[in-house]
């Protein structure tokens, strides 16, 4: 596998980058690596595992290098499908197998819908789907009270509250989750004092409307995709890994287990447990069927 390289592609209201690892596939489709908003240097741990393949890592917009170019404080989920199906018509690859966690499981899933021709298998891992939840609205209430909080008191204190919410075991309480005064940031090495900004991708530009959107999975079933959606062993009871047991459920499937919790694929020096090895090893495995 070659060093990354860094390409630019223009999309309405972003300058999305990502970067190619190139190798010899031997046959195998390019291979995509996505989260949201995780960007690309999340990945760099799993990308390792996977010298045998081309590998594809990207900013998705409003994260990391992608920054929108429009203003817009708001990202959906259709736009970061359709930022999908702009990035594999320029590689030029398809069909392409995917690896997609947390929101970029969201987006990933919206693009097979859309666009299941592109996508040979796609491994969605722990999708915070809330609406397939019976607690959605209680999860879906804790959303908008976190972009509240950080629209009013920024970063630390709306961070600490998602940090809460996506670690909480079990369903979200009916009443009072949302409205309850956050952890202490500092308890989590989070700055207390707001330093102004108010375009996070996370708790701005993405809340609630990855974890809100509506799956379409009368398209999904339908599609010729091979759709395996994974869950974290430790981490099948917090809230994204209720929500991938829920998404397999409405698909038809059992969830595939893999090591670790919602960032298992992470290694050490991309801020994660350092598990990539195994993660790997089940991701080959899901891959391959």
């Amino acid at each position: 596998m070659t060093e990354p390289e860094t390409h630019t592609l223009d999309a309405p209201g972003a300058v999305l980058h990502y970067d190619v690892r190139g190798s010899d596939p031997g046959g195998q489709p390019v291979l995509l690596l996505i989260g949201s908003p995780m960007g690309a240097a999340g990945f760099g741990a799993l990308a390792g595992q996977f010298t045998d393949r081309t590998v594809v890592t990207y900013d998705p917009r409003g994260a990391g290098r992608s920054k929108r170019t429009d203003g817009a404080l708001r990202s959906t989920t259709g736009e970061h499908a359709d930022d999908l199906h702009r990035l594999i018509v320029a590689l030029g690859a398809g069909p392409v197998d995917i690896f997609a966690s947390s929101g970029g499981a969201v987006n990933a899933l919206a693009l097979v819908a859309k666009h299941s021709e592109q996508v040979r298998t796609l491994v969605a891992h722990e999708p915070p789907a809330a609406q397939e939840l019976p607690d959605r609205e209680a999860v879906l209430a804790a959303c908008e009270g976190i972009k509240e909080t950080y629209q009013r008191d920024g970063f630390g204190p709306a961070m600490a509250k998602f940090i809460a919410l996506a670690s909480h075991e079990g369903p979200i309480p009916a009443a009072g989750f949302a409205d309850q005064p956050g952890p202490d940031p500092a308890s989590f090495g989070l700055p207390a004092e707001d330093d102004g900004s108010r375009d996070d991708p996370l708790l701005m530009l993405n809340m609630p409307a990855t974890p809100g959107h509506q799956h379409d999975f009368g398209a999904l079933r339908a599609a010729p995709t091979r759709i395996v959606v994974g869950v974290g062993a430790q981490s099948a009871t917090m809230l994204a890994g209720r929500a991938a047991v829920a998404v397999a459920k409405r698909l038809g499937t059992a969830p595939v287990t893999f090591p670790g919790g919602h960032n298992g694929f992470a290694g050490g020096q991309d801020g994660g447990p350092g598990e990539s090895d195994a993660f790997a090893a089940t991701l080959r495995q899901a891959l391959t069927g």
